[in-house]
């Protein structure tokens, strides 16, 4: 079993990710992190030296990599759907939940950890709905072809673990 958690920045997938892992008794592996791992270096730095552009293609040679995952939930980053073929390969190889989250709730923790959010440096806090809003319209059609899509203002581990298996896990 592989479910993978998909979402926009700050939408709760890492820790909702291991809520998940844990409940199922599933591993868990978050790609932001595998990335970090393979690359030794942080994403904020990535982006800052190599730019977004070698990320993406970084990102999803590391994406391929779950395929020989079993038994876990991956949380993925916000834009990972959004490139390549990338949502393709996570249908065909899991489970996807979107983790779907308003615009104000999104802006709200954003405005927390911007400095962490290599996309949202040079974004003042002023701009950062209309940025979102604008980064949502283009990501939410891949966001929207998941498996199933939660409110992720409300519905936390037990949530999706009771709607994927309405009978109970596996």
């Amino acid at each position: 079993m592989k479910i993978y958690l998909i979402g926009y920045m700050a939408s709760g997938k890492t820790n909702i990710g291991r809520d998940l892992a844990a409940l199922l008794d599933l591993r868990f592996a978050d790609l932001d992190e595998l990335f970090e791992e393979h690359y030794r270096i942080s994403i904020l730095d990535f982006f800052g030296k190599y730019g977004e552009e070698v990320f993406r293609k970084l990102e999803h040679k590391v994406l391929r990599e779950t395929e020989s995952l079993d038994g876990v939930v991956i949380s993925t980053g916000g834009g990972t759907p959004c490139y390549f073929d990338n949502m393709d390969f996570i249908r065909r190889n899991g489970t996807s939940v979107y983790l779907r989250m308003t615009v104000p709730g999104l802006v709200a923790r954003l405005k927390k950890i911007r400095k962490k959010r290599p996309l949202l440096l040079e974004v003042k806090e002023s701009e950062l709905e209309q940025f979102v809003m604008r980064q949502l319209e283009e990501r939410e059609p891949f966001y929207l072809q998941a498996s199933l899509v939660v409110d992720g203002d409300s519905c936390n581990a037990a949530c999706i673990s009771a709607k994927l298996f309405p009978g109970g896990p596996p």
